[in-house]
C-alpha cells in the first residue's frame, strides 16, 4: 500500500506534506505534487499535513487513476524529487476547495528542491 496525491492538490501545492515524509518520496510538478508509490512506506504521516486533503491511501475507492498518475509523474515523466517545503502557489487558497480541477493539471515538472 502507498499514499496517493489526488485532484485536490491541483493548483494548490501546499507542500506541508513534504517535510514530514521520512523517505522523501514526493516529486514536484508545475502545479501538483506526486508520491512515488514504489518509494512510499505507507507510514501515513503526510495525510493529515495536507491542508487541501489531497492525500489518501491507495486503497480508497476510485483512486486507481490517481495512483497511476502519481506513478507516471514520478517515474516516466521524471519530475524532480523534493525534500523541503516550498511556497504554495500564489492563489492556492482560492483553489483549495474547488472541485473539477483535473483539466488544470500540468504535466510539466516543477523546480525541485
Amino acid at each position: 500500500m502507498a499514499y496517493v496525491v489526488t485532484e485536490n492538490c491541483i493548483k494548490c501545492k501546499f507542500m506541508d506534506c513534504v517535510e514530514v515524509c521520512p523517505v522523501d518520496c514526493f516529486y514536484e510538478g508545475e502545479n501538483f505534487l506526486a508520491i512515488n508509490p514504489d518509494e512510499c512506506i505507507d507510514c501515513g504521516v503526510c495525510e493529515p499535513e495536507c491542508p487541501a486533503e489531497a492525500i489518501v491511501p491507495d486503497t480508497e475507492p476510485g483512486v486507481e487513476d490517481w495512483l497511476e498518475r502519481n506513478r507516471v509523474f514520478t517515474q516516466e515523466k521524471a519530475w524532480p524529487n523534493i525534500t523541503r517545503k516550498g511556497n504554495p502557489l500564489p492563489d492556492s487558497e482560492e483553489w483549495k476547495d474547488k472541485p473539477g480541477k483535473l483539466q488544470y493539471l500540468s504535466e510539466e515538472p516543477g523546480k525541485g528542491s
